[in-house]
Formats: structure tokens, C-alpha cells, sequence
């Protein structure tokens, strides 16, 4: 649901309305409307969301797509001769071992991340845990044992931890609640990008076998990681940190750009205080989206990390073969995943979506388990791809836009996705060399997250709608509270009488 509120003009600055200070200026918002403070038309704010979508949103999405293609390329590696160089028995737990030590570290790693980044800059800390992470990923590529690996792969975890968070909080410092899942979703469709392009790279890679005395999955890495060090130095220049001191922003942009969070978010709590993490920890409906999200993190994990193999035991292609066919399905899912963004925003609603897209999920893995034939469950891989793959932003953009107050929010989505994050953990042994080529075990195990998702889901659109319907019978409309009003309240967050929450 949208919210209203109503401001004094002297609290929403506007650069062409100093004759206004003393009239009262209502503000109404809603899914579908946005009338803006004095000067700023609708034609003017979406070009003012073009100017910041030009800036930001692109290049954070190449820092995610370098994110997940780092902790994901080990999938690719695999297909080459990791296995057997480092010795790693092909039919026990090793390499299944190797993928689940990632992500304890991860999810360590991502609610002190998104405090500090809260407490320093953004385009301070984001470049500098990239460069960390793209030393580590090349370091993958010149360890000689199995031990080697394990330990590269733990700081990796570390220094990977705070990119999600980090970024989704981030987006939600620059636009307003109905604005931020279409652009978490582009910003998340650089994972699906990493899928495909991680497929056609290695395919191209391991050609340089031989060339330095090294194996194709070592210049996997080496290669990979490099990229990600070379972009990581130059996000030290092209990252902003936050509206109030963007220099590609005017004075007047910059000013109507805080106006319009301030309206949305209604006066709530913004500055740096303890008491907004504990606040964070205590709400259950936190921890409902962390079950809910665990549930997709378990396929979108297992897909990206098993889906060359998958595909190479179907049947009807070899390694090589197997890394292009992985390309196909991750297209489709980033189609799926911005046109769901987009709509979602549209609507301003996001439960009905993630009910929709969990069933998709569902129904590509009932073709996966159902028969042996290899296209249906090349099939299978497409409807699971289109399924899993915009429930991540989506959940992200729900649990966030609900969640009142800055710190609270930031504390709020980062526990979101470090306990979905431990279903990288869970996916690790979900698809076993013994269980080849059918992995039934495995596909039953994603079908029964998916299912707890999708009545978690239910369960919170339904109980959303219910609880913004009391508080319409309760208490008075937002439109009509003052901000004197807002502001005895602005430490209750999303219990606040006047906010409404997103369904």
C-alpha cells in the first residue's frame, strides 16, 4: 500500500517556493500517483529519476554481477579439472564442502557490514571489500591443495558479505518505497547476467589450458578476479555516497530528492542509535521474511552453483556444451525478473507477485523430477530460473519497504539476507554425486522450500492487509497527521500509527 502524509512547506524545501513558508502543503502519494512538492511536477521528478538512475544503477548492478560471479564460478571450474588437480574425490563431500564453507562467513560478515557502511561511507567501503574479495578470487586460481582452496574460500566469504545488503540498503537511501523494487531487480538481474556470461567465459577460458603451466579453472579465477580488482579502483571515483552530497546533483535536485524521502518516510528516526538494532532484532516480522527468504536462497544457491552440472547430466551434451546451455534459462530469468520488478512497482504490491513466481518455481521442479526425458527437464530448468530469480529483489524490496526507520531498516535488511544466505550453506549438499544424474533427493528438498515460502507469503500478505485495515479504523488517515505530529512518534518506525505498510 502507498502512504500519505501531509508536511508544512518551511520542512519540504522547494527551490521555487519561499513565498509558501507559512501554508500548509498536502502531499498524497499512492501506487499509481505522485504530485511532488512545489516546482517539481511529475515530468520533472521522473526526469530527476532518470539523472540518479543513470548514475547509480548500472554500475551497481556490474558490482553485483562481479559479486556473484566470484562466489559462483567454482560451478564452471568444476567442469574442468579442479577436482582432480587438487585432488578431490568426484564421489564424496569435498567439493560439496568446498561451496558450503562460503557462506557461515558470509552471513557473518553482512549486518556488521551494512552497520559500518551506515557509520562510514558507502564509496569508501563498497570499493574497498571488492578489491579484497577480486585478491581472493585470484588466489583461488594459484592454490595447489584442497586446504588451499578451503581457506581462500572463507575470506572470500568474509569480504563478499556486505555487497547485497550493502547495495539493497543503499538503494533505499535514494528513492522512495514504490521506487526501489524495479531498481533492486535491475540491480539483481546482474545475477542472472552473471550466469550467462560466467557460462560463455569459462567456455572460452579454459582454452588457455597449458599457458603458464596452469589449468583452465585456474585462469577462471585468476581472470575473474582480476576484472573485479580493476573495476573495485575505479568505484573509488565512480561511486556516490549519499542524495545530500551527490556533486552530479544540482542544489535544488538535491534538496527535492531529501524532500521526497522525508515525505515517504514520514519523519521516521534516521540517525545512528542502538536502539534501532534491537528494534530490528525483535520484530517478527523480520523473521518471517528471513524464513521466506532462506526458501528462495536455497534454489537461487543450488541453481547457480549446480546448473552446469545438472545440464551436463541430462544427457545430450558434453562439458564444454554443458557451459553454453547454461545460458539460455538465466536470459529468460532476468527478463522474468525486471518486467516483475517494474509491474510490482506499478502495482505497489509485492506479495501477490512472489506467491506467483514461487509457483513457477514449483512447476519447473515438478518437470525436473517428473521424467527422465532431457527436454522437459532442460525445460524444467527454465520455469525454476524464472521462478527463483525474482523472488530475490522482490523479498528484498517487501521486507524493506516495511521496515521504519534508517538504521532499522538497514539492520532489518541485512539480517534478511544473511539468514537466506545460510541456504548457500543448505544447497552445498543438496545435489550429491551419488544421486546422479536425477538428483531427486535434491529437487524434493528445493520443492519443500519453495512450498514453505510460498504459505509464508500468503501468510504475510494476508496478515498486512489485515493490520493496515485496522490502523485505517483506528486512527485517522496519514494525510491528516502534522509533523509535529510525526515527529513525537518517529522512533516507533513501521508501529507508528501513521504508516502503512507495502502488501
Amino acid at each position: 500500500m502507498g502512504q500519505e502524509s501531509e508536511v508544512s512547506a518551511q520542512d519540504v524545501p522547494s527551490p521555487e517556493s519561499s513565498s509558501v513558508n507559512n501554508e500548509k502543503v498536502v502531499v498524497k502519494q499512492s501506487e499509481n500517483v505522485n504530485v511532488e512538492s512545489a516546482g517539481w511536477d511529475i515530468t520533472s521528478t521522473k526526469k530527476l529519476l532518470r539523472k540518479i538512475d543513470g548514475r547509480l544503477i548500472p554500475f551497481l548492478a556490474l558490482l553485483y554481477l562481479l559479486s556473484f560471479l566470484d562466489r559462483t564460478n567454482i560451478g564452471n571450474a568444476r567442469l574442468d579439472t579442479l577436482e582432480k588437480d587438487l585432488g578431490i574425490d568426484p564421489k564424496g563431500l569435498k567439493y560439496n564442502d568446498a561451496l558450503a564453507i562460503f557462506f557461515p562467513f558470509y552471513v557473518a560478515a553482512e549486518v556488521p557490514s551494512n552497520m559500518a557502511m551506515k557509520r562510514f561511507r558507502p564509496s569508501l567501503w563498497i570499493p574497498s571489500i571488492m578489491i579484497a574479495w577480486g585478491i581472493c578470487t585470484t588466489l583461488m586460481g594459484i592454490v595447489h591443495n584442497y586446504s588451499g582452496l578451503l581457506a581462500v574460500r572463507c575470506i572470500l566469504g568474509i569480504c563478499e558479505g556486505g555487497l547485497f545488503p550493502g547495495i539493497t540498503y543503499y538503494i533505499t537511501m535514494w528513492y522512495q518505497r514504490h521506487e526501489c523494487g524495479l531498481r533492486m531487480a535491475i540491480f539483481f538481474s546482474a545475477a542472472t547476467a552473471a550466469g550467462a556470461f560466467g557460462g560463455l567465459l569459462a567456455r572460452g577460458i579454459v582454452e588457455m589450458r597449458g599457458i603458464g603451466g596452469l589449468s583452465g579453472w585456474q585462469w577462471i579465477f585468476i581472470l575473474e578476479g582480476l576484472l573485479t580488482v580493476v573495476v573495485a579502483a575505479f568505484a573509488y571515483w565512480a561511486m556516490y555516497d549519499y542524495p545530500d552530497s551527490a556533486k552530479f546533483l544540482t542544489t535544488e535536485e538535491r534538496t527535492e530528492v531529501l524532500a521526497r524521502l522525508k515525505r515517504d518516510r514520514s519523519s521516521l528516526a534516521d540517525e545512528f542509535d542502538s536502539v534501532y538494532f534491537w528494534q530490528a532484532l525483535k520484530d517478527w516480522k523480520i523473521w518471517v521474511h528471513m524464513f521466506i527468504t532462506i526458501g528462495v536462497y536455497t534454489g537461487l544457491y543450488s541453481y547457480s552453483l549446480f546448473l552446469p552440472t545438472i545440464v551436463a547430466g541430462l544427457g545430450f551434451a558434453g562439458n564444454n556444451e554443458a557451459q553454453l546451455l547454461t545460458v539460455p534459462p538465466y536470459i529468460a530469468a532476468c527478463i522474468c525478473c525486471i518486467s516483475a520488478g517494474w509491474y510490482a512497482d506499478k502495482m505497489g504490491q509485492r506479495g501477490i507477485f512472489m506467491i506467483f513466481f514461487m509457483g513457477t518455481a514449483i512447476f519447473g521442479l515438478i518437470l525436473l523430477m517428473a521424467t527422465d526425458l532431457p527436454g522437459v527437464r532442460y525445460a524444467g530448468c527454465f520455469f525454476l530460473a524464472m521462478g527463483i530469480y525474482p523472488n530475490v529483489p522482490q523479498g528484498v524490496a517487501w521486507n524493506g519497504n516495511n521496515i521504519g526507520g534508517s538504521l532499522k531498516r538497514g539492520v532489518g535488511i541485512a539480517m534478511h539476507v544473511a539468514f537466506g544466505n545460510l541456504g548457500g550453506t543448505i544447497s552445498a549438499y543438496l545435489f550429491l554425486a551419488k544421486d546422479r544424474p536425477r538428483y531427486l533427493p535434491g529437487f524434493g528438498a528445493l520443492l519443500a522450500f519453495q512450498a514453505m515460502a510460498m504459505v509464508l507469503s500468503i501468510f504475510m500478505t494476508i496478515y498486512l492487509r489485515r493490520e493496515n485495515a485496522r490502523r485505517d479504523r483506528e486512527f485517522k488517515p496519514p494525510s491528516e497527521y502534522t509533523e509535529e505530529e510525526r515527529i513525537l512518534e518517529r522512533h516507533k518506525g513501521d508501529n507508528a500509527s501513521f504508516f502503512r505498510y507495502t502488501v
